[in-house]
């Protein structure tokens, strides 16, 4: 089997506009499948053709495929000529070389891409279904198979396989733009980056930590999971950003239930300066509604009115259970539960204020340089720059900075 056949998830939907969807993800494919023998990745007709080389490595090929976003499903599978006999004969070819292959019943799922060709599909499928069940006995099932023939017939080329890979749907990435995901290294922002990742977002990533006041456990949670979602969009960006002289200014200066509430509109108005210079337009929070003090309905709305951009929040509705779910088969959710010392417990008061109001939060704030303290924690910033394979490179924020 010299080939693979990817079929794209909701792409088919996107009308005058498929083409470019379908360009990004075949541009997405041969990124992620560089140094594999990959001999070329080309557009098909509804589908995305891989041609391999003698020495590709299918293991390799597979864990890349499957998870990269805009990809619905793939299968390793041999390309042929569009002619039934062909097919046919290719087809036993395989099944007597393959001794793994030991059904006792079967089916032939055809489908022409080109209906200039002129037997039907029913048609291909008895066809072929007779002449596998003359070499092989095994009876035909429809309904419920244990090896299911898929064949796939284009205007001047066809394929075959047996089974298929599940991708995991969505929409190539960087079809929906840049986004700035706020990474606390819990469980829950990782996967709220994701779902974003998904939908065809560029997700860069923000991290705030305490350190020397606490030790860098938690930027190195915070380098593991971004290296984790690189696999998923190819190339991400780190900052990390030292918060606690920001904490301890306002230890200093606002009353203990509201510094909650005033901290996390300082990351905001960070975030936001950080995502201005990287071109990206939302902030990504792994924010769930009632999880913690400030994730109520009044303080999440205190927290989004320092925003110019939109914040964005894909696990609102979720519960707990559902978000641990996705993060193990995410794979993020050893790495999240590592124990560490984030700045979110660092000068953290008992009792924060649940309803805080927006004249609250100001008067909080009326004796702090807001300004000054979000330049400092940005000038202090460091970014690192993620590659799949991963190679990491550490640099100074500059502004201005794009990619």
């Amino acid at each position: 089997m010299s080939s693979v056949v990817v079929h794209y998830a909701e792409l088919a939907l996107k009308g005058r506009n498929r083409p470019w969807f379908i360009n990004t993800l075949v541009r997405s494919m041969r990124e992620a499948l560089a140094g594999l023998d990959v001999i070329r990745v080309s557009p098909l007709m509804g589908r995305i053709g891989v041609e391999l080389g003698p020495q590709a490595d299918w293991a390799a090929i597979r864990e890349r495929l499957s998870a990269l976003p805009g990809i619905g499903n793939f299968a390793r599978a041999t390309h042929v000529a569009p002619d039934i006999d062909e097919i046919a004969s290719g087809i036993l070819a395989e099944l007597h070389a393959a001794a793994s292959l030991k059904p006792v019943t079967f089916r032939i799922s055809a489908r022409r891409a080109d209906k200039r060709f002129p037997v039907p599909s029913p048609e291909i499928e008895r066809i072929i279904g007779r002449r596998v069940q003359d070499a092989t006995g095994w009876r035909v099932d429809l309904s419920h198979p244990e090896l299911t023939i898929y064949v796939e017939i284009l205007t001047s080329d066809a394929f075959f396989f047996f089974g298929k890979e599940s991708g995991p749907g969505g929409l190539p990435v960087g079809t929906s733009g840049r986004v700035m995901s706020l990474l606390s290294g819990g469980i829950d922002s990782p996967v709220a980056a994701w779902r974003m990742i998904k939908r065809g977002c560029r997700a860069h990533f923000v991290h705030f930590h305490s350190h020397p006041i606490l030790s860098r456990t938690s930027q190195d949670k915070a380098r593991a999971l971004v290296e984790r979602l690189t696999r998923h969009q190819l190339r991400s960006r780190l900052y990390l950003v030292p918060f606690a002289p920001v904490q301890q200014r306002v230890v200093v200066n606002v009353p203990p239930a509201l510094r909650v509430v005033v901290y996390r509109r300082l990351m905001v108005r960070i975030a936001q300066q950080i995502a201005f210079r990287a071109g990206a337009h939302a902030l990504v929070t792994g924010d769930v509604v009632g999880q913690v003090a400030s994730q109520t309905i009044d303080n999440l709305s205190v927290i989004d009115s320092v925003a110019a951009i939109p914040i964005l929040r894909p696990l609102v509705g979720f519960d707990k259970e559902e978000i641990t779910i996705e993060a193990q088969r995410l794979g993020t959710y050893d790495i999240s539960v590592v124990p560490d010392e984030d700045c979110c417990r660092l000068f953290t008061p008992p009792h924060p204020a649940t309803r805080t109001s927006i004249a609250a939060a100001q008067a909080a704030e009326a004796d702090l340089d807001i300004d000054a303290l979000v330049k400092s924690a940005i000038d202090a910033a460091v970014v690192e720059e993620f590659r799949f394979p991963m190679l990491r490179l550490a640099a100074p924020v500059e502004r201005g900075e794009r990619q």
